[in-house]
């Protein structure tokens, strides 16, 4: 029989929260402002005031009325899918493998698409400052060591799947490879010398944006808000760690998630892409004067 409203409550979670009515695993704080049904990132749709269930948008709730939106959307506008929520997160955990699999086979390989910003004078010219900017890209995807890649990618499946739900496929992936090129820029301004490599400014930038998307909805912060404390603690104590990365990843993901959740309805492309522009525009600018201060 399906549910309608009045029907007995949603299952509660350890927090207390209701679970979403068609993801009961999936605890939540925001309700239909139709039929009040408990509903997830994943679920919502933006509505004139608050946001509404799938069915509710569709007409289906019951009630024998219209549809009230044209097409069911998430949070930040984005149609939702109708195929795997997580399809981009699988796609970049299976670059990031490819390429994880391809540096264990050619040595070589990894030295061409790590990090390098320039190489002190006494060596042959390589890096960023001598034309090879697709290191600021290539380093994103990869790892050299088990323990790296399976770190990150854990973090990719854990952080990502509900991004993806919640932004969209395009304004997540966006989301990521700004994160993660935000990262290396900053590895590049502030140890140019130094290699670098890993996914891992990325995932900062997902951190970032989850603590932004937990604070819009109303979730409980503690839990984001210790999972940063953790990572940051080991991101300054721990060797070998490219501290400027994370750092970069994390407050340009969250700057883009911002920009994402918060635009005004009525203009909601324009202050998605605008914030998502600025801050390519800002990476790119601090990547052109380093540049021109190295050569």
């Amino acid at each position: 029989m399906d549910q309608v409203p009045g029907s007995p409550q949603q299952p509660q979670g350890a927090s207390g929260l209701p679970g979403c009515y068609r993801h009961p695993d999936r605890e939540t704080g925001i309700t239909c402002t139709r039929c009040e049904r408990p509903i997830c990132p994943e679920c919502m749709v933006s509505a004139s005031v608050g946001f509404q269930c799938p069915e509710c948008v569709r007409g289906g709730s019951g009630t024998g009325h219209a549809p009230t939106a044209n097409r069911p959307r998430t949070i930040t506008g984005a149609p939702t899918t109708a195929g795997d929520p997580r399809l981009v997160t699988k796609i970049l955990i299976g670059i990031n493998l490819a390429v994880f699999i391809a540096v264990q086979v050619s040595e070589p390989l990894l030295r061409d698409l790590m990090m390098l910003g320039d190489t002190p004078p006494q060596y042959l010219p390589e890096g960023v400052a001598h034309g090879e900017w697709y290191r600021l890209f290539t380093s994103m995807f990869t790892h050299n060591e088990i323990w790296h890649i399976g770190f990150n990618m854990l973090g990719l499946w854990w952080l990502g799947a509900p991004l993806e739900a919640a932004f969209g496929r395009v304004r997540y992936l966006a989301l990521y490879l700004l994160s993660g090129l935000a990262g290396s820029a900053f590895v590049y301004v502030s140890e140019p010398y130094g290699f670098s490599l890993g996914a891992s400014g990325a995932i900062f930038g997902l951190m970032g944006a989850t603590a932004v998307l937990m604070r819009r909805l109303n979730y409980d912060m503690r839990p984001v808000i210790a999972l940063l404390a953790i990572n940051m603690l080991f991101t300054f104590t721990m060797n070998n760690i490219a501290w400027q990365a994370h750092l970069g990843g994390l407050v340009a993901g969250a700057a883009i998630a911002y920009g994402m959740v918060h635009a005004p309805r009525e203009r909601r492309a324009l202050v998605q892409w605008g914030t998502c522009g600025l801050v390519l525009l800002i990476t790119l600018a601090t990547i052109l004067v380093e540049t021109a201060r190295l050569t």
